[in-house]
């Protein structure tokens, strides 16, 4: 049994590829030093950096105010669980009523495009302050503060998230809903089995930018007088006359955006090179 040696070809191409690699990380390295002197030279290397570090950088209030912070911050993350869900069924509803065929579909079809265009064209925080503070009214009751939020995120964002299924529904081919009616599969099951996933495979990238949206959006529930890490970040700022507590608040929406973020640049590079299999030589 002989072992395989690789050609001289491919050793020289090898050769290349390491060399080409060093010359990158080399490249990288210097281009990094060169951004931090400028960084340091035009910033930190200045007589008011001093004062910009006191005000929104002071670690001793940042650790005082990082408990309350986080109660309130986990606020957020149940506002942001329930909505997530709540989005996702009634997007779904919706773009399915915007793709239905048949006359008899119309009134839903016209319908479910007017949900769209209002909730799209309304600013988010108008929508907040018309269900936040207009529906408790109109009813005479306390609600929730969760649950108005929960409302009024699911009214904005499923009309986003509702665009971008419809999308990705009207790209499945319509071959695609042939065959599966042709093996003899209903209108739901091939919408179910066939078109659906399809569909979302298709247009994950956009859902996971609109979710990345939804949870930087989640703290503006802090209007309706819910405690959330804004809120907590308003209260410690006014008692310490410091902005240092908004900037703790950003960086735990930085860390829950981040891992969502790098999902989406992993799954859209994926989707590349997939494309993109077999068209270089």
């Amino acid at each position: 049994m002989t072992s395989h040696s690789p050609s001289t070809l491919e050793l020289e191409r090898r050769a290349f590829r390491r060399g080409r690699e060093r010359r990158s990380v080399l490249v990288a390295v210097a281009s990094s030093l060169v951004f931090a002197a400028i960084v340091w030279a035009t910033v930190i290397n200045t007589p008011g950096w001093a004062g910009v570090q006191q005000a929104f950088f002071d670690p001793e209030i940042a650790l005082q105010s990082l408990p309350k912070i986080w109660d309130g911050f986990l606020i957020n993350l149940q506002v942001l669980g329930i909505s997530l869900v709540t989005v996702s069924a009634v997007a779904l509803i919706v773009a399915v009523l915007r793709t239905v065929r048949g006359p008899v579909f119309f009134p839903l079809r016209v319908l479910a495009a007017a949900y769209t265009d209002l909730f799209r064209g309304l600013p988010f925080i108008i929508v907040l302050y018309l269900i936040g503070f207009g529906v408790p009214t109109i009813m005479n009751a306390r609600i929730p503060v969760v649950a108005l939020g929960v409302v009024a995120i699911t009214l904005t964002y499923s009309s986003y998230v509702a665009e971008v299924l419809r999308a990705g529904i009207e790209a499945v081919h319509p071959s695609q809903r042939l065959a599966a009616r042709a093996l003899g599969l209903g209108y739901v099951q091939t919408l179910r089995r066939v078109v659906l996933p399809q569909a979302v495979r298709k247009v994950t990238p956009p859902l996971m930018n609109d979710f990345i949206s939804m949870q930087k959006d989640v703290g503006l529930i802090s209007i309706l007088g819910a405690i959330d890490a804004i809120a907590a970040a308003r209260s410690s700022a006014s008692l310490s006359y410091n902005f240092t507590p908004y900037v703790v608040a950003g960086i735990l929406f930085i860390l829950l955006a981040i891992p969502t973020i790098r999902l989406a640049d992993w799954y859209t590079a994926r989707l590349r090179e997939r494309e993109q299999q077999g068209s270089i030589l």
